[in-house]
């Protein structure tokens, strides 16, 4: 028989062998095979570690480097930065911040009107004279001798020469710096891909301003008021115009055209910050060119066929060439491209006919280009 220090599993007679499991290792009957076979050969007090190092995974081997070098395993991967993420996207910023922002960017327009106002002090006599051409030369066509306005208040030549107009011009000179500090205000509310519209939006703003403004004076304001002062002629009323009346209407026409031909840019900025659509635009334009042609009746300074569409056309126009604008915009959104080569050889072809089309009536009706306004006469 076995002694209690004989190992288990060691080399005894297979009667005994199965002697001594039948009676000593009954219990352990549910042992698996492999258990039985990997504790084979040890003591008893060895059977639980043995069993413990084995069950475990052996470590992985190290991964060898390219260089031959000590087997270092690679470096994890670093964590993304959080700070694109938000970089990407809007400013956070709270009320009493953008109170704060808002009041920054006013003082700031308002200095730099403030430096150009000094600059077109300078030139106020000038300024004034662009300003009076118009009604000299309406009165000289209307036969009005002298063709001069009145003066009825002490002060009206001192405030509006050299304080209005050159406020007026100031304002126009600023188109830029406006424009600018209203996009400052704005751009926090952008993602960064959309910030890049800045210098577009800037100088085509300022452009379209100013631009509105000769349009105003060598088009719109002429051709109104040679037809108001024309009104009263051969009926016994001798025209004696004011020039605080006079100016009244200068201002409210070259700063209301102004405005008008940002149309496009108000139409791309509301696109750009998504409140609305050219999809939106074009299914409401039959409302947008009713609103179009009442703004242009309250703003023509007179109330004939021909002024109001004078100012409603352009306006019009503008207003397509804003949905334009704002489509391109949301091909560039949805990373499509414009086909512009089709779009320039259209745009060609559309000009050449226009061409056409007014050299026509000019050689009908006997009109030809002179290098003075107007610039087509007869």
């Amino acid at each position: 028989m076995a002694s209690p220090e004989e190992p288990k599993g060691a080399s005894t007679p297979s009667g005994e062998t199965a002697h001594s499991n039948a009676h000593n290792d009954a219990p352990d009957e549910i042992v698996s095979y492999a258990d039985s076979w990997s504790t084979s050969g040890t003591s008893s007090t060895e059977i639980a570690p043995a069993t413990t190092v084995i069950s475990e995974p052996p470590p992985a081997p190290p991964v060898p480097s390219k260089a031959g070098g000590g087997g270092k395993p690679p470096k994890p991967p670093e964590p993304p930065d959080e700070g694109d993420g938000e970089e990407e996207g809007m400013a956070r910023m709270s009320f009493l911040e953008h109170l704060e922002e808002l009041r920054k960017r006013i003082l700031l327009a308002i200095g730099g009107v403030g430096v150009a106002f000094c600059l077109c002090l300078i030139f106020s006599d000038q300024l004034w004279h662009v300003v009076v051409t118009p009604a000299t030369e309406a009165l000289i066509k209307l036969g009005v001798k002298p063709p001069t306005l009145k003066q009825i208040s002490p002060m009206d030549s001192f405030r509006i020469i050299w304080m209005e107009l050159p406020i007026l011009a100031a304002v126009f000179v600023s188109a830029p710096w406006i424009v600018y500090q209203i996009w400052a205000f704005i751009a926090p509310g952008l993602y960064k891909r959309e910030r890049r519209w800045a210098v577009p939006f800037v100088v085509s703003s300022a452009g379209l301003f100013i631009t509105g403004g000769f349009f105003a004076y060598f088009v719109a304001f002429r051709y109104g008021l040679e037809f108001l002062m024309g009104l009263a002629i051969g009926k016994g009323v001798d025209p004696g115009i004011s020039m605080t009346e006079y100016y009244d209407l200068f201002v409210d026409v070259m700063l209301g055209v102004g405005i008008i031909f940002e149309i496009p840019v108000a139409l791309f900025l509301l696109t750009l910050i998504r409140v609305a659509s050219p999809a939106f635009l074009i299914r409401h334009s039959r409302y947008a060119i009713l609103i179009i042609v009442i703004l242009a009746a309250v703003i023509t300074p007179t109330g004939d066929v021909f002024n109001l569409t004078l100012f409603a056309t352009p306006m019009i126009v503008l207003f397509y060439i804003g949905i334009f604008a704002s489509w391109i915009l949301v091909l560039h959104r949805e990373k499509r491209r414009f086909p512009w080569g089709t779009f320039y050889k259209w745009l060609g072809l559309v000009i050449v006919v226009l061409a056409l089309i007014g050299w026509a009536i000019a050689w009908k009706y006997g009109y030809h280009i002179v290098a003075r306004w107007p610039i087509f006469v007869r």
